[in-house]
């Protein structure tokens, strides 16, 4: 029985897991190599895992994460105990009990959602739920580090005006209704100005150059991406894509838009992430949508 495309039509033969033409992965094989410039192969021709593996550099280790937060849930654990313990120095300190039963909670969720995103990002990695992958040239990794940079420089200095604007009221209030004081309030207002105003414009600045020292490295799957050492995904309640297409400007490539909700309600993401010309985003995009 022939086998054809399912994208561009083309023939195929038994031992091609991916379209010559266009690039397309048929339904049901394994994660080969598509005709992409810069992707990690093997001399067999499919992608080398292992290479990969070893090239990854994840800035948000979902892994680290889970470890942290069950290494908080303990101590907190036990710090609770011991305010119902006679002889310790910490019995009947309730405020602690309550504190340390609200981050023990805390650390388990975290632990619980991160290992989640572990178990996803492996998934990625071994290729199991890879749509797409390609490798960044210099050029592109610089053109998606530079224009994240300018975007979250943009949301920042909005946010600093906001936050600045809200401190000002606050403690112009009570500067004016109280009666001692006022250049000791006037200082720390000054202060937490400045504060905000540091992370506002170094932040950015920092992920920017950490962002530089990335694998270059892009997996797409139906309901989440590694981009350059970060993970996202938007499979989990209560999020989902609001908007994915391919683009030309500011260079050629794939933009995706998820949201999420956490304790501070709803947040948005935008990836804008450049691409090989010979890979076929448009079959891409359709399939991530079908998900």
């Amino acid at each position: 029985m022939t086998k054809l495309c399912s994208n561009c039509g083309t023939q195929l033969s038994e031992n091609e897991h991916f379209c010559s033409n266009c690039g397309t992965k048929p339904e049901g094989a394994s994660f080969t190599t598509p005709s992409s410039k810069g992707i990690l192969t093997s001399q067999t021709g499919e992608i080398d895992f292992k290479k990969i593996n070893r090239k990854l550099k994840i800035k948000n280790s979902q892994k680290k994460v889970v470890t942290i937060s069950l290494a908080i849930a303990l101590l907190f654990t036990v710090l609770v105990i011991l305010t119902f313990v006679e002889a310790s120095p910490l019995y009947q300190w309730f405020a602690l009990s309550f504190t340390g039963i609200f981050v023990i909670v805390s650390s388990l969720v975290i632990a619980l959602v991160f290992r989640s995103r572990t178990k996803k990002l492996d998934t990625l990695i071994s290729g199991e739920n890879v749509l797409a992958g390609w490798q960044l040239d210099s050029q592109q990794k610089s053109e998606f580090v530079n224009l994240t940079f300018r975007n979250e420089r943009i949301k920042n200095r909005a946010l600093l005006g906001l936050t600045t604007l809200l401190v000002v009221i606050i403690f112009s209030i009570f500067i004016l209704f109280i009666d001692e004081g006022k250049g000791a309030m006037f200082l720390v207002m000054l202060a937490l100005i400045a504060i905000v105003a540091f992370f506002a414009f170094a932040m950015p600045a920092y992920y920017r150059a950490k962002n530089l020292k990335g694998d270059g490295l892009v997996m797409i799957g139906g309901n989440y991406a590694y981009v350059n050492g970060f993970f996202h995904n938007w499979d989990f309640p209560l999020s989902g894509i609001q908007k994915i297409k391919t683009i030309d400007q500011p260079f050629h490539g794939l933009f995706i838009q998820y949201y999420y909700y956490d304790r501070t309600l709803k947040h948005t993401e935008e990836l804008t992430i450049p691409a090989p010309h010979d890979i076929d985003l448009s079959h891409l995009v359709s399939k991530i949508k079908k998900r």
